[in-house]
């Protein structure tokens, strides 16, 4: 069959862009190697219990943020959501709790409660402005990063004169920010930042440039959801609204080819081939350096794909626990300065079911997913997952957030399951590292072949996150109808 739009993924991004085409007309496929939709942000069915895949947090509904744009775009609705009035908690080496308000003034007067007076309320007024001028220029520059002098043309038009004071903070980056602030000697605090960053910007201080760097360390500053039955009720909303404008969505279709013949692109799965006039691929860019066969598309490409020992993976673990409804928050990271045998990654996440969500678990149960980082995954070969687990279940157990006699049962994954079930090259998670020296207009835009082809997700502007991904296909999509139509 003959479609305006094929999209090779059902992620998040792609699902955003693919309800903007929709909305506009077009006769759009999606493609799904997995039997569930919404990739990395999305939930899975196991023993009757719902886990989540990957991300568990949702943020991105305020103003200004890109899923609250898609959302008043096409009238989506999202229910059964639930405000989270404490978004996280991280429990820090030195055995302090430091509880993450959303309120900022409620927030500073935790941080110098737990990291000293010294400068804290004037780093994180600092941070959160720059947090909330990014969103909203995000917003107003839809043709950025730009690769068209159309895109110069729609910039200049959008453009104000706030923006310009945001360009040196993407060459500065978060260490010398806290440098800036003398908050380098305090090391809790150093400590601290860096393992936030690192489950939101998937890099330390001294890579993640200051726009990035705020931008991360303020999400639990905006309005932090829990969606009732994981984040599958998020997906599929979206989705209903795209099969609604006549979308197709086809689920175990693993894509191995992409050609562009006679003005249009030839998608082979192992089943079935599909044609459209345009294209969006939503998977990696180190995947559809691989399916893509244009040699001079692939020459250029080339240069923006990061090499596997530059990517995170994960090791995972699913729980199921007796309900534990005195937790203060749903989420929570826990410092490991020591370092997790075999792996050496130095903290811990840990998301837990609302203790009255009884869509995910039986009453009186809860479901808790947890991950640790992974360097180069892929050179990471894990055959001792059972330290790992004990590892994780003792420092649990310690913070008082487990206790081994409410674990009802629990499964653990390496880096390998994760290329198993999502077919992510090198099973890397969260998308691609900032790294100080790719500056925000260097990174991939949404044109892949200025032909007809785009692509989204979390390896390409602006990166990782539910908020970062939705804004990737919004910018997409905005791109191929400019192009277009």
């Amino acid at each position: 069959m003959q479609y305006d739009v094929i999209i090779v993924g059902s992620g998040f991004g792609s699902l955003s862009a693919a309800a903007l085409l929709c909305k506009q007309g077009l006769k759009v496929c999606i493609l799904e190697q997995a039997k569930y939709p919404g990739g990395c942000a999305t939930s899975y069915k196991r023993k009757g219990y719902w886990f989540e895949t990957g991300a568990t947090t949702l943020v991105g509904l305020d103003k200004h943020m890109p899923l609250r744009y898609l959302l008043d775009e096409t009238g989506i609705q999202i229910p059964n959501l639930r405000k989270l009035e404490t978004p996280m908690q991280v429990h820090l080496p030195n055995g302090e709790v430091v509880t993450r308000y959303q309120d900022l003034e409620q927030w500073i007067a935790e941080a110098e409660r737990v990291f000293g007076k010294h400068n804290q309320r004037a780093f994180w007024e600092h941070c959160f402005k720059i947090s909330r001028q990014v969103w909203q220029v995000s917003l107003q520059q839809l043709s950025f990063p730009f690769s068209h002098v159309r895109d110069l043309i729609k910039a200049i038009g959008a453009f104000r004169p706030e923006q310009l004071r945001m360009i040196p903070a993407a060459f500065r980056t978060t260490e010398e920010l806290l440098s800036h602030y003398n908050l380098l000697n305090n090391q809790l605090f150093v400590d601290f930042v860096n393992e936030q960053l690192l489950i939101t910007a998937q890099n330390y201080m001294g890579e993640v440039n200051e726009l990035f760097g705020a931008t991360a360390l303020c999400y639990t500053l905006y309005s932090n959801y829990y969606l009732d039955g994981g984040l599958i009720n998020l997906v599929n909303p979206v989705l209903d609204f795209c099969m609604g404008k006549g979308a197709t969505i086809k689920y175990k279709q693993e894509v191995r080819s992409i050609k562009f013949e006679s003005g249009k692109y030839r998608v082979a799965t192992a089943k079935d081939e599909f044609s459209s006039r345009f294209l969006i691929s939503g998977i990696p860019l180190n995947n559809t350096l691989d399916l893509y066969n244009v040699a001079s598309v692939k020459k250029k490409l080339k240069k923006y794909i990061l090499p596997p020992q530059k990517l995170n993976g994960a090791f995972t673990m699913s729980l199921v626990v007796r309900k534990n409804e005195q937790l203060a928050s749903l989420h929570h990271q826990l410092h490991v300065p020591e370092g997790i045998p075999v792996i050496g990654s130095k903290s811990i996440f840990i998301s837990f079911s609302h203790p009255q969500d009884s869509t995910r678990a039986p009453e009186g149960e809860q479901v808790a997913s947890v991950s640790t980082h992974v360097a180069n995954p892929a050179a990471s070969y894990i055959t001792d997952k059972q330290v790992i687990e004990q590892t994780i279940l003792v420092k649990l157990a310690q913070e008082g957030l487990v206790q081994r006699e409410n674990i009802i049962s629990y499964t653990s994954a390496t880096p390998g399951a994760w290329i198993f079930w999502t077919k992510r090259a090198s099973g890397a998670v969260g998308g691609y590292p900032q790294f100080i020296n790719i500056k925000p207009w260097q990174m991939k835009d949404a044109r892949l072949d200025h032909k007809g082809a785009y692509v989204c997700g979390d390896t390409v502007y602006p990166g990782q996150g539910i908020a970062g991904v939705c804004l990737s296909g919004i910018i997409a999509a905005k791109k191929l109808m400019a192009d277009h139509y």
